[in-house]
């Protein structure tokens, strides 16, 4: 609890809004609820949103929603990619929360980074506790050593780190760490909501 507090007023100072959820299913139905069903909805590739099968939800009561994992060729994942960065909402995770505040991310492509920068209106990020460090040089080792090479098994490269588990900074063609994202604030409160769940899930 006293965690949470910690968490809570340092994303605070920052403009960036946190809200607690003790499983998945919360966290979803708080989206569905926050999210209109005439918005255009992005969708950030992760395991975390697939787990919770987010993409079906907001289809399903009829709204647009661009996610890259609905295309059927390379031409039209990038479309995909595009309209999410001018959707109303982008929905995503993150590869690591720090609790004094910083968000960090790694992208092979720089598509869901440029949406959590800037674009899209409203953009919640779905966590699992397993993802919050204590300090930003751990989020940043959890990202780089953790997620990154868990992230390149699982779309099929093979960069140094997915068999030796942790970075080694390389120029592999295979390298899917290419863009690291810190968010440390937010000019426009309101804008993002960190959404942290007291389950794992994801990378």
């Amino acid at each position: 609890m006293h965690m949470n507090k910690l968490i809570e007023e340092n994303f605070t100072k920052r403009n960036i809004g946190v809200v607690f959820f003790g499983c998945f299913s919360e966290a979803k139905e708080y989206l569905l609820e926050e999210i209109p069903n005439s918005a255009t909805i992005g969708i950030g590739n992760s395991q975390t949103l697939k787990g919770m099968g987010i993409t079906d939800a907001f289809a399903a009561r009829g709204n647009i929603v661009y996610d890259k994992e609905l295309a059927k060729s390379p031409e039209e994942k990038m479309q995909l990619n595009k309209q999410s960065l001018l959707s109303d909402y982008y929905v995503s995770s993150a590869n690591a929360v720090s609790a004094d505040g910083r968000i960090v991310n790694i992208d092979h492509s720089g598509n869901r980074v440029a949406a959590l920068a800037y674009g899209p209106d409203r953009v919640f990020l779905v966590v699992g506790k397993n993802k919050i460090t204590h300090t930003f040089e751990q989020a940043m080792t959890r990202a780089k050593n953790t997620s990154a090479p868990a992230n390149a098994r699982r779309a099929g490269h093979n960069p140094p780190c997915v068999e030796l588990g942790y970075c080694v900074d390389c120029h592999s063609p295979e390298r899917v760490c290419n863009i690291i994202s810190v968010i440390e604030g937010q000019s426009v409160k309101g804008r993002l909501t960190l959404l942290i769940v007291d389950e794992d899930a994801g990378f």
